[in-house]
């Protein structure tokens, strides 16, 4: 079953310097994983219900099970994001993983 790795950031600090390194030395890694079929990011702008939007930014990244997102983390470069998230990754951000059910 496909499996997705969820990230949640929350607000950084400085949000400009977060958005460089992010997109420029982050995800270039990430995408560069063993095994991920598919990476998305995106930046929360708005809360259409009114609430207040409590989280940054977001990554997806797809698997094609969990085996293989376990194998894709155990590699070189999935250790070395997984690093770099640590470095990077405001205080309270989430890393949560998905079935996909369709």
């Amino acid at each position: 079953m496909t499996v997705k790795l969820v990230v949640l950031y929350t607000r950084p600090a400085d949000p400009e310097a977060f958005e460089k390194h992010y997109l420029d030395v982050h995800m270039p890694m990430a995408v560069q994983i063993p095994g991920v079929q598919r990476a998305e990011t995106a930046r929360f702008v708005d809360a259409p219900d009114g609430g207040e939007v409590g989280w940054y930014r977001c990554a997806e990244l797809y698997f094609a099970d969990a085996d293989a997102l376990t194998a894709a983390f155990g590699t070189e470069q999935g250790r070395a994001v997984a690093a770099d998230f640590e470095a990077v990754a405001p205080p309270g951000s989430r890393l949560l993983v998905a079935d996909i059910d369709a």
